[in-house]
């Protein structure tokens, strides 16, 4: 049976941000980025530092709710009166972006197949298609180093990241970061997205028309006005938690 954490004292922004983090899980599985029990979403708690949000581990991502979360240190440790289990070392990975980038409140990996595939290429995700070219010059790689269980890799997955917004770890899967629940999300969606292109693409056995660097800056600079100038990623992330809503409100509880 599913439990949850007491929230008499969960302050109002840190209840949103349980609300969305819910959201995010409760999306990913409709969107078949899940991994049965496995890897995470996690969020920083709004006004605590070196607190975070988890999922508990062991339950299934359409079963997570905004109670039901977890709260967190830097180590992976509960800090929050909960009968869920946290996996510490599923949160290697997170805690070392959540601690170098201030701008990464929000942070999502995942090992989808699409995602995976292209993971295993050395040249990674091509300038193929209009969906891969928002994360043209923007993405970092990572090589593989085993199950992400120790903690000296941290500082390594931290350079490999840069300042960028999303990550391909090697033989591995995908990671992206936000500084809102909306953006991290999106660009995980995206990326998947134009994995999944890639994938079909490749899979024709027919030569490629890659897009040149030149025009690919010219559309990244396209994606960033209409996302913040005009407003998109607003409207798109209000669009996902209808979605979220018209799915199953429980997240919400």
């Amino acid at each position: 049976m599913l439990q949850t954490s007491r929230s008499a004292d969960v302050s109002k922004a840190e209840y949103e941000t349980r609300v969305e983090l819910a959201a995010c899980y409760r999306l990913a599985a409709h969107f078949r980025m899940s991994d049965l029990i496995y890897t995470h979403i996690t969020a920083k708690v709004p006004g605590e530092p070196g607190r975070f949000l988890i999922n508990p581990y062991g339950y299934m991502w359409e079963e997570i709710t905004a109670s039901s979360l977890v709260k967190i240190d830097v180590d992976g440790n509960k800090v929050c009166d909960s009968p869920n289990r946290v996996n510490p070392a599923g949160f290697t990975i997170h805690s070392a972006v959540h601690m170098s980038r201030s701008d990464a409140a929000w942070v999502m990996h995942t090992h989808t197949r699409a995602g995976v595939a292209v993971a295993c290429l050395k040249d990674g995700l091509l300038p193929l298609n209009q969906i891969a070219l928002q994360f043209h010059g923007r993405i970092g790689y990572h090589d593989y180093e085993g199950i992400a269980l120790d903690l000296e890799e941290r500082d390594r997955i931290v350079e490999s990241l840069g300042s960028y917004p999303a990550l391909i770890l090697r033989n591995h899967g995908l990671l992206t970061v936000g500084q809102s629940a909306g953006q991290m999300f999106s660009n995980m969606f995206y990326l998947d997205r134009a994995c999944e292109i890639q994938q079909s693409t490749l899979s024709m056995g027919l030569p490629l028309a890659r897009i040149g660097d030149s025009l690919a800056e010219h559309v990244t600079r396209q994606y960033d006005k209409m996302a913040f100038d005009d407003g998109d990623l607003l409207l798109e992330w209000d669009a996902m938690m209808r979605l979220a809503d018209r799915l199953d409100k429980g997240f919400r509880q």
